[in-house]
């Protein structure tokens, strides 16, 4: 693959600057940062590790991220009142495969004020596959809540509450009092403010919210609020065979 072809792939501009990129210099090959200024090179994207501007990179044909989202983000490209989820992540993420349609997107979304586990990637059928309801893949939350909570209000969300939207009850796959404000709760679907109405539904309300898994992947304390990291190959695997 031609090198300006390689960092267009993964969001360095359009190819234009891409050549321009290579041939000033910024761009360098492998670890041992060889230089290289012939834009036309091929270069084999098999482990490939390089350098931009001094800032190490290494290829991936798709992108596959976890974020630890804070509160006062919203997962939208055209945010409203608050900045986008987005503009925590590196530019070249944010342009991967150039157009309309380029950079990584948020898959499923999580409200402003809730934090917690998010997943973003650019390969489509990915996206399909964790958000579609037909594959029923799991979502942990921890809410903190206003009142009190009793086994009555745990027991109804096990049960199934109706929502404003929908005759049909919905309920939680797994449901735990944490302690006396906060629970656990475990859903399969992605209605709009679910945990939130659902909550509401049995008489109480929620003061704060956290997702601290999707699926097998469970957001570990080492990364902080507001950081990214690429997923795993092994958790790329597990997440995907979950859902197929």
């Amino acid at each position: 693959m031609q090198l300006q072809d390689i960092l267009f792939s993964q969001g360095f501009g359009t190819r234009r600057i891409c050549c321009g990129l290579v041939q000033q210099g910024l761009v360098a090959l492998g670890e041992s940062r060889e230089s290289c200024s012939d834009p036309l090179t091929l270069v084999s994207t098999e482990d490939l590790v390089f350098w931009v501007q001094g800032v190490r990179w290494h290829y991936q044909e798709r992108a596959y991220l976890m974020l630890h989202k804070p509160a006062g983000f919203e997962c939208s490209q055209k945010p409203g009142t608050y900045p986008s989820v987005y503009t925590l992540l590196p530019g070249p993420l944010r342009q991967r495969g150039g157009g309309a349609a380029a950079g990584v997107q948020a898959v499923g979304r999580l409200d402003q004020d809730t934090t917690g586990l998010l997943l973003l990637s650019d390969d489509g059928k990915f996206i399909h596959r964790m958000t579609s309801p037909r594959h029923h893949v799991p979502k942990v939350y921890e809410a903190e809540v206003k009142h009190p909570l009793d086994d009555g209000m745990i027991s109804r969300l096990m049960e199934g509450v109706v929502l404003d939207d929908d005759p049909k009850p919905v309920r939680a796959q797994a449901c735990k009092a944490v302690n006396d404000h906060c629970l656990q709760m475990t859903l399969t679907e992605g209605k709009y403010h679910q945990v939130k109405r659902m909550i509401a539904a049995v008489g109480n309300r929620v003061e704060a919210l956290h997702r601290s898994a999707i699926g097998p992947l469970v957001l570990s304390d080492e990364l902080p609020e507001g950081q990214w990291r690429w997923l795993t190959p092994a958790e790329i695997e597990i997440l995907t065979q979950k859902v197929k």
